[in-house]
């Protein structure tokens, strides 16, 4: 069973930075790619950055230039870098790892760390 482990939320200031943390229980090689989602208060849950085990990136418009995904494959961690954070930014954000075999999806989810940008 693949347990992911978010870490690194908080209070910060408009304008500040925050790091979180996505800690598995196994190699994240072994997934396709890792995503950071988030989930606003009666908003739906949506798509932050991502990263495949090639090291592709991708970001929602709302973020680039401003966070910054990576993996760290030998601690089987993946990272959000939040800088000039936004009140809108605001949320639950959480890990997500998935894995495609023979066309199957399998996804995996963190428990969610609350991030909240104070004005």
């Amino acid at each position: 069973q693949v347990q992911l482990v978010e870490s690194g939320g908080g209070l910060v200031q408009a304008g500040g930075s925050l790091r979180l943390s996505c800690a598995a229980s196994g190699s994240i090689f072994s997934f396709n790619a890792m995503t950071w989602y988030r989930q606003a208060p009666g908003k739906q849950r949506e798509l932050v950055a991502s990263i495949t085990s090639g090291g592709k990136t991708n970001y929602a418009d709302s973020v680039k230039g401003r966070f910054t995904i990576s993996r760290d494959n030998a601690k089987n961690t993946v990272y959000l870098q939040m800088n000039s954070l936004k009140p809108e930014d605001t949320a639950v954000y959480y890990c997500n790892a998935r894995k495609v075999v023979q066309f199957l999806e399998y996804d995996y989810w963190g428990q969610g760390t609350q991030v909240t940008v104070s004005s």
